[in-house]
């Protein structure tokens, strides 16, 4: 072994042999010579080799580990695993060309994320060793992936706990201008350098055109940025009311309805929970709403205000659904599970005086996988239910 070596700790080498990929900095029992950005090699007590991880010299998750083989962390490696990341997505989305890529440890690259938009890829490294590596990670897109444009978009506060600043820009070709995808038949614009997360939020796409198979009648989609869930709705729904209170998502949106024909969309400017408040004085009259909002729950100490929120809009929109109306409301916070969403589902049609039928539970596309042993993977959760 070439690299540094880091010494864990029995519980540590527990976790690891549970299926984790995180070694906590409380694990770490020796750690000579590691560097930030570092490949080392981890080794229980008695030196036996357990991995090669990613080594992280200020974030408490001090190891993520890359492979548990004693093999090179080198170009090579890094060219085999994005193509086997990619082989799942054209897989699961033949002929398909926007998708999300890597979804770091899901896809045995922790710290990584690429969306790929057509010949548009964004990246982001968010722990000091992809970022050590940013450079050769672009190359490898262009030759091996067909990109000609490489966005990074690491203007994201998870950089700040392990020491890396804030940027976001163009690392391979010229800027970008507008950038389209298809979501089913719905075509959406992104803003790939100002939008938020990627530009877009690959990660609900599949249940957006669920959504869209619902949809009748009058339908409410709060939180709307660019219009993923209403533009489906339109497609079928009488009327579409769309709830964005950023002016800049809101004026995304509107374009993205005039790039689809859409006439039966009407775009509110204004905070969702005013609005469903306000609507609440009002009789029932919707059949069907999607609640998405951004993650309340950030981490783990602001679960109880996160838990106020949704409690709240989940209670309101059951408040003004009418009979048989359906309800699809979801959550990115990881901190809220899925047993705890439907737990405060329930306690707010309680308070409604409704009753709920849970038709589906839901998460992110198959282009973010979740990996067995690693629950942090799994964080966006989707219902769908139905107020008889």
């Amino acid at each position: 072994m070439n690299e540094p070596v880091v010494e864990i700790t029995r519980r540590g080498a527990e976790r690891l042999h549970k299926g984790h990929l995180w070694i906590y900095r409380s694990d770490v029992a020796k750690a000579p010579g590691a560097s930030a950005g570092d490949v080392v090699a981890v080794v229980d007590g008695r030196r036996r080799f357990l991995a090669k991880a990613f080594w992280s010299a200020r974030s408490q998750i001090a190891l993520r580990v890359v492979t548990r083989d004693e093999e090179p962390v080198d170009a090579p490696f890094l060219a085999g695993r994005l193509a086997s990341a990619r082989g799942l997505r054209e897989r699961a989305f033949p002929g398909e060309t926007a998708w999300r890529m890597v979804h770091g440890e899901a896809d045995l690259l922790p710290g990584l994320v690429v969306d790929r938009y057509g010949d548009t890829f964004v990246m982001q490294t968010l722990v000091p060793a992809t970022e050590r590596r940013k450079d050769l990670l672009a190359d490898l897109l262009v030759s091996g992936h067909g990109a000609s444009v490489v966005v990074e978009r690491n203007d994201v506060r998870v950089r700040e706990l392990e020491g890396l600043a804030q940027v976001k820009g163009v690392l391979r070709g010229a800027a970008p201008g507008a950038t389209e995808y298809r979501e089913g038949e719905v075509l959406l614009r992104v803003d790939v350098l100002e939008g938020q997360k990627t530009g877009a939020f690959l990660d609900q796409r599949e249940n957006h055109v669920r959504a869209g198979e619902y949809a009748l009648g009058r339908c409410l989609d709060c939180f709307s940025y660019a219009g993923g869930f209403a533009l489906q709705l339109a497609r079928r729904a009488a009327q579409v009311t769309a709830v964005e209170m950023q002016p800049t998502a809101a004026g995304l949106l509107r374009a993205n309805a005039a790039l689809n024909g859409t006439s039966n969309l009407e775009i509110v400017e204004q905070n969702a929970f005013d609005y469903l408040r306000d609507r609440s004085e009002e009789a029932p009259a919707w059949d069907l709403i999607v609640l998405d909002p951004p993650a309340f729950a950030k981490n783990k100490e602001s679960l109880a205000g996160a838990r106020r929120g949704y409690k709240e809009i989940n209670l309101r929109a059951l408040q003004i659904l009418k009979p048989g109306g359906i309800l699809i409301t979801a959550s990115c916070s990881y901190h809220l599970s899925e047993a705890l969403l439907e737990e405060l589902v329930l306690e707010a049609a309680r308070d409604a005086g409704r009753e709920v039928q849970l038709l589906e539970r839901r998460g992110a596309g198959r282009d973010h996988p979740v990996l067995l042993g690693v629950p942090e993977t799994r964080y966006l959760k989707c219902l769908v239910a139905r107020v008889p």
